[in-house]
């Protein structure tokens, strides 16, 4: 993969940086996915686009009153909207302050406002079919899309739960599409245990509801082996982060 920087980041040093640009920085990056990224044989559908939900999802109950819904395969054409994103969306790599110093996040991202027009319409697709099927269970629709693109198995995002805003206090859902190389997502309750673990990419639908932000936590772990680039696109309501 050919990761290109097409902005400057500001200096945390420099005279007239805010606090927030000190402790957050984006540089923009385009992507060449050039001979890195191997469809899936099973995903021949040419049109992007979300399948049934209803019976086909599969549903996990967790400690604490959170659960999980899987459902394998769900978008069709994965593989095409992939390439598009991967080409289409203004990637950022971000920069934050830890302890002594600014390190690199280790992943490229981009956040959609629930004003903001997604990158492909196969997105808006996709999120009026999931606030078709979970409108009456979670009370109020999607409105925001957060996207990660995990370049290779350096690439990675530690144990956290979707607590800035109202997902520390409330029951809220997260609907993750997870389009390209299959990663390993891990699930464990806050504060530690046993942990489950799913593999998820081409077109893999997972959503994490009722409790699930503030009683567990989620990662994608490193990994040694050569692993292709993963997008994460994840669909939340109105105030969860």
């Amino acid at each position: 993969m050919n990761v290109t920087r097409t902005g400057p980041a500001r200096d945390p040093g420099a005279p007239h940086a805010t606090l927030i640009e000190y402790m957050f920085q984006f540089r923009a990056y385009t992507v060449d996915m050039t001979g890195v990224f191997q469809g899936s044989l099973l995903d021949w559908c040419e049109q992007a686009g979300p399948g049934p939900l209803g019976d086909t999802v599969r549903r996990t109950e967790l400690d604490f009153g959170a659960w999980v819904d899987v459902r394998p395969g769900w978008l069709g054409g994965a593989d095409e909207l992939f390439e598009r994103l991967v080409r289409n969306v203004p990637w950022q790599a971000e920069r934050r302050w830890m302890y002594d110093r600014v390190v690199d996040v280790p992943r490229l991202v981009r956040f959609y406002g629930e004003h903001e027009q997604l990158p492909d319409p196969a997105l808006v697709e996709t999120r009026d079919a999931l606030n078709a099927h979970y409108a009456r269970e979670l009370g109020e629709p999607f409105r925001t899309a957060g996207m990660c693109l995990y370049r290779d198995g350096r690439d990675s995002v530690a144990w956290h739960g979707d607590t800035i805003g109202r997902g520390a206090t409330e029951d809220t859902m997260v609907a993750i599409v997870s389009l390209g190389a299959p990663r390993t997502l891990l699930l464990r309750p806050r504060g530690g245990g046993s942990a489950r673990r799913y593999e998820l990419g081409h077109g893999d639908l997972l959503v994490m509801g009722g409790s699930c932000q503030r009683t567990w936590e989620h990662a994608v772990p490193k990994s040694a082996k050569a692993i292709g680039p993963r997008i994460s696109v994840q669909f939340r309501p109105r105030g969860v982060r």
